[in-house]
């Protein structure tokens, strides 16, 4: 099978997953079942006969009937934040019972429990429901949410709840000191986009979290009874230089792989179906595997990767995959640049404005979301920018401390390096131009002091005091626009506003 036969494979993994951490934290109402059956992993099961002191005991969620307007609703947290695509409400057994309709609503709440201040952003629309019967609905917002309400339209019961979508992680907290952790894993946004075959279980299970289970919690293909092999191709989190790849067998005794081959690629942004076309390296040679073992193979691939393919010759299973290494600078790029798209409308300003203190800049870049690249989003703050008025320029300005004073802000810190080890005499002179500086002009001296020494910026200073207004507030915009772009870049490379 190639790969662009392999494109009807989803990529989408539960969100909400147990495995992963998910979690019903409360519900209005479930008298006649609890809400945590909601989140089973295991398909909804019927005993016609099993009955409690409240009633009929159903395997899912189920709330008492209302006598009144209203609803039931059932807060989730995530086991890891993402953007869901597809909502699986499932019905099964549930046959004169099933609610009417349903809603749903995301937030992200940066890992705290929702309160009262929690603003919920609409992700699903008053759907109709039928009974015992699974569907699958698309959501109407691609919004990065770490926790969900899930409604029931007036009252009833839902036997499971799956969240379909991406992870998207603050993969920046998971990551050590260097950049390094595990790109496959799908707690950090590792994800299986194909694969050959999935007769026995999913390629999803090979990144999950900790030991698999059994043989189910693996991924294992059917038996071949001709020449071939099967594969299952990864893509990471983001870009990377891997230097260790972990393959375990945990289970597999009788059936696991007579060998595996495990190759990369640098091919970020590619179509799965086109990924067949561009040149692979082979990370992990032929390597014999080993009954119910882990296998460590280090690694030195020629440069940064953002796929795996996982080959199995002939056919078996394979537990969990590990691909540890350090995420490259163009990797936090292409990462900060999805986790801006996809945070709420709130968030992403806030962020922009960390990077330009223009309310209006900011709110009109976060308008012009998604960006399909980093070209793409400095293009657009630059346009945005010079369409702005004096007044906005000048909000702008007044977001930097002047020269040579201390900023609790950690990028004013790291921009002013040069002036925090100046001679006393240097910081004077700046505190004095500046004074001057700002009775001329009205507005803080700016300049783009990223590795100007205190002395450069003294005399860039004085220089500039012979501008007349006009002139000197477009040479002030300039310099805006270039700690606009080092800042923007800081964004997405490290995750936190300065």
């Amino acid at each position: 099978m190639s790969h662009s036969e392999a494109t009807r494979f989803s990529a989408q993994i539960d969100l909400a997953a147990r495995r992963l951490g998910g979690m019903v934290l409360e519900a209005t109402d479930e008298f006649f079942a609890p809400k945590e059956n909601l989140l089973e992993p295991a398909p909804p099961v019927f005993d016609p006969t099993s009955y409690g002191d409240r009633g009929k005991l159903m395997d899912g969620w189920e709330t008492r009937r209302r006598r009144g307007d209203g609803h039931d609703v059932a807060v989730v947290r995530l086991g890891v934040a993402g953007v869901i695509e597809q909502v699986v409400v499932d019905t099964t057994h549930f046959r004169g019972n099933a609610p009417a309709s349903c809603w749903l609503e995301g937030a992200d709440t940066g890992g705290h429990p929702p309160d009262g201040s929690t603003s919920w952003a609409p992700l699903l629309s008053d759907t109709p429901l039928q009974p015992h019967q699974q569907q699958v609905i698309g959501t109407q917002r691609a919004v990065r949410v770490t926790h969900v309400r899930f409604a029931i339209v007036p009252d009833g019961g839902v036997a499971r709840l799956r969240l379909l979508g991406r992870a998207l992680p603050d993969l920046w907290a998971e990551a050590d000191p260097h950049g390094r952790l595990d790109l496959a894993a799908a707690v950090n946004g590792g994800r299986a986009v194909a694969c050959s075959d999935e007769f026995f279980s999913s390629p999803h299970n090979l990144l999950m979290v900790g030991d698999a289970k059994d043989m189910s919690d693996g991924w294992e293909t059917r038996r071949r009874r001709g020449p071939g092999e099967d594969w299952a191709i990864i893509e990471l989190a983001t870009t990377a230089t891997l230097d260790r790849i972990e393959l375990d067998t945990t289970n597999f005794k009788g059936n696991y792989p007579d060998r595996c081959i495990v190759e990369g690629v640098h091919a970020p942004g590619v179509d799965v179906a086109e990924l067949s076309s561009q040149r692979w390296e082979e990370l992990v040679p032929a390597t014999a595997m080993q009954p119910h073992a882990r296998h460590r193979v280090e690694v030195e691939p020629d440069g940064p990767v953002s796929h795996l393919k996982l080959r199995v010759l002939p056919d078996g299973g394979v537990a969990r995959l590990r691909a540890f290494g350090t995420v490259d600078d163009d990797g936090w790029r292409r990462y900060g640049l999805a986790r801006l798209n996809a945070v709420d409308r709130v968030r992403a300003e806030a962020d922009l404005l960390a990077c330009c203190g223009s309310s209006a800049w900011a709110s009109r870049v976060a308008d012009r979301r998604p960006f399909t690249d980093v070209a793409q989003l400095l293009e657009v703050a630059d346009a945005v920018w010079t369409d702005l008025g004096a007044d906005d320029h000048l909000e702008a300005f007044a977001a930097h401390p002047r020269i040579g004073e201390r900023s609790a802000a950690r990028w004013s810190s790291q921009e002013q390096a040069g002036a925090a080890s100046a001679e006393q005499t240097t910081l004077a002179e700046l505190a004095e131009g500046n004074r001057a500086y700002e009775e001329r002009f009205g507005h803080v001296f700016l300049i783009c002091a990223t590795g100007l020494s205190a002395e450069q910026m003294l005399v860039s200073l004085r220089e500039r005091m012979g501008n007349d207004p006009a002139t000197e507030r477009r040479v002030a915009a300039e310099e805006q626009r270039k700690i606009t772009h080092l800042r923007l870049d800081k964004l997405l490379r490290d995750g936190g506003a300065g």
